[in-house]
Formats: structure tokens, sequence, C-alpha cells
């Protein structure tokens, strides 16, 4: 017989309370899991209209970030754009 906290320690545990770490511009952080590339961007709050982003020493395109699941252990770069003269 389940007691309520194990109930709601169950009711609890879905993929969004779920974390992951991986290493975004060199600092490691919690990240929900089963993230997508581009939702990773607005969980950062990063503005994806001006960013690049390498993932594990390569680029991803930005017609791939949809289809491309954030993993435990990644190794994220996101370089900022900066308009200048």
């Amino acid at each position: 017989m389940m007691t309520v906290t194990e109930c709601q320690t169950l009711a609890m545990e879905t993929s969004a309370t779920k974390t992951i770490e991986i290493v975004v511009n060199g600092v490691a952080r919690g990240v929900p899991e089963a993230l997508s590339l581009d939702k990773l961007l607005v969980w950062l709050e990063v503005d994806p209209g001006r960013v690049a982003v390498e993932r594990n020493l390569a680029i991803v395109r930005k017609a791939e970030w949809s289809a491309t699941e954030i993993a435990a252990g990644d190794r994220l770069e996101i370089v900022w754009f900066v308009g200048g003269g």
C-alpha cells in the first residue's frame, strides 16, 4: 500500500521535473530532460534570432534545432551576434 507521500512523489516525477546536466558556455547547468535545442533556448531565455549554437563541437544549423534533442552530458556553446560599425 502506498502512502500519500509516495503517491505525490510519483505524480511529481514527470519529464517536466526531471533534469539532466549539460554544459552551456563552460558552465554546468541542470535543465529539464527531453528538450529540443529550440525549446532549450526558450527555457534559457535566449533570443534564437541572434545566436549560433555549437553542440559537442559541431555547429547545429537553425533548421535542425527543433529535431536536435539535448542529452545529458552535452556541451553547448551559444554565441550571440553583435552588431556594430
